[in-house]
């Protein structure tokens, strides 16, 4: 079939990892000919990267797929295609519950989306969710942005939270070489990105399945050898990772982000719960007192760095005194900011089997509590930059009001002011702070500094 003058859309749910992989299979796409199509309806091929680490995601997916399968009775060339850790989960079932689907392939196939929309383009249904190796891939991915680019340094997890679907669905961890990791980066230097966010589900556990060497001689056994490794990139001007795991979280990474001037101050660190019962029951592996003295490190060594985090409440066996302990932790800390959700038991994890699940209104009831107590803590953080001066990397114009533009200072806090975005995309602002929310910061540029030429 003949791909040319075809069009495509992708729906990405889910986390960073997703939009990494949906950036992939654009670039696929779009080397086979086919063209984005703003309007799913309009598309010949539509793509859900589909995430189900909750299930509110998942009912979005289904709710989504049966439309287009109606469209599909009308319109029999429309390929319809889930990717994704749904379709790592769900597999064949999938196709049970969604005949009008073409491909189901989960995450670890990412890179082979050309060969298989072979098969299907022959006439087949295809299901690819068997565990693969995952190769390394030469595809240039479509990016969403022009300014900042994700670039995976390690695969999967082999970490066993009981709440957590991941290590299912994502497969054991398989570390990128740091060569190909410098490869990618140095590219898209040359293509003028500015700020690289490496990616991982656990991204400390990065190196432990290498050799421990470079080709050129070089011992590297981790990933603060990798932030060592990649940091001189010529035109790359910030350097972001995510997300950490407490047990591996050492004091020499915290010391390389502080010596380090590209890598930004700004830490995403999930605690998940502040109870040491709590944290026991869901296998994370360390106790809240572990997890403080990691902030209060990375505040000996930054005392302005951003912590960013995840938490859950409501796990089952959760009381509300060790809720309580959950608040007390985010009290003490003050996170900049928190992604918090309540707990919801999927599928294959051992805590999902728990007889002591609680009530949707008692998960209700702690989420909002700790929202509630978030949003002060964020907007006292946010009051430090008050007056300050904060270096700004513009990415995009305010859509709210295009005269002006928006971009993220180091500790990630999203800033608005006033500028025109074709003289200041990709540009590095000294933008004076004269308004504080909670998430977000308004200021007058002060200084305009060119981006380094490459």
């Amino acid at each position: 079939m003949t791909t040319s003058n075809r069009r495509y859309h992708i729906i990405t749910f889910g986390c960073q990892m997703n939009k990494a992989d949906s950036e992939r299979m654009a670039g696929i796409l779009e080397d086979m000919g086919f063209e984005w199509s703003e309007d799913p309806n309009h598309a010949d091929l539509i793509l859900y990267n589909t995430c189900t680490i909750r299930d509110n995601a998942e009912q979005k997916v289904y709710s989504y797929l049966g439309k287009q399968a109606k469209r599909k009775h009308q319109q029999p060339d429309l390929t319809l295609i889930v990717a994704g850790c749904v379709a790592q989960q769900e597999g064949e079932s999938l196709l049970r519950r969604v005949p009008e689907l073409d491909l189901v392939m989960g995450p670890q196939h990412a890179n082979r989306l050309k060969d298989l929309l072979a098969s299907v383009f022959d006439g087949n249904q295809v299901v690819a969710t068997e565990s693969v190796h995952i190769m390394e891939d030469i595809t240039q991915p479509r990016r969403d942005s022009n300014v900042n680019a994700w670039v995976n340094v390690i695969y999967g997890c082999n970490e066993r939270c009981t709440y957590c679907v991941v290590p299912n669905v994502r497969g054991v961890e398989q570390s990128r070489t740091p060569e190909a990791i410098l490869a990618e980066m140095k590219t898209l230097g040359r293509e003028g990105y500015k700020e690289i966010t490496l990616l991982g589900q656990n991204i400390d556990a990065y190196g432990r399945d290498l050799p421990g060497t470079t080709p050129e001689g070089r011992h590297l056994h981790n990933f603060t050898d990798l932030l060592y490794y990649v940091h001189d990139v010529p035109g790359i001007e910030r350097l972001r990772f995510a997300t950490s795991h407490p047990r591996y979280f050492t004091e020499r990474l915290i010391k390389a982000c502080a010596e380090l001037p590209k890598v930004c101050e700004h830490f995403h660190i999930p605690f998940q719960s502040g109870d040491n019962e709590v944290l026991k029951a869901m296998s994370r592996g360390y106790t809240h007192d572990k997890y403080r003295r990691i902030i209060d490190t990375i505040r000996r060594y930054m005392p302005d760095a951003s912590i960013s985090g995840d938490a859950i409440v409501g796990f089952p066996g959760e009381t509300e005194a060790q809720f309580e302990n959950t608040l007390k932790l985010v009290e003490d800390i003050g996170f900049d900011l928190l992604n918090t959700a309540a707990y919801s038991p999927r599928p294959g994890t051992p805590a999902a089997l728990w007889s002591n699940q609680l009530s949707e209104e008692v998960k209700s009831d702690r989420l909002q509590r700790l929202n509630h107590l978030v949003n002060i803590k964020a907007a006292e953080r946010s009051r430090r930059y008050m007056g300050r001066i904060e270096e700004v990397l513009v990415e995009d114009k305010n859509s709210k009001d295009h005269t002006q533009v928006m971009g993220r200072t180091r500790g990630n806090r999203l800033t608005f002011f006033t500028g025109d975005i074709n003289q200041l995309k990709g540009q590095l602002v000294k933008v004076k702070i004269t308004e504080v929310r909670a998430y977000s910061l308004t200021g007058e540029p002060v200084e305009l500094r060119q981006a380094v030429p490459v």
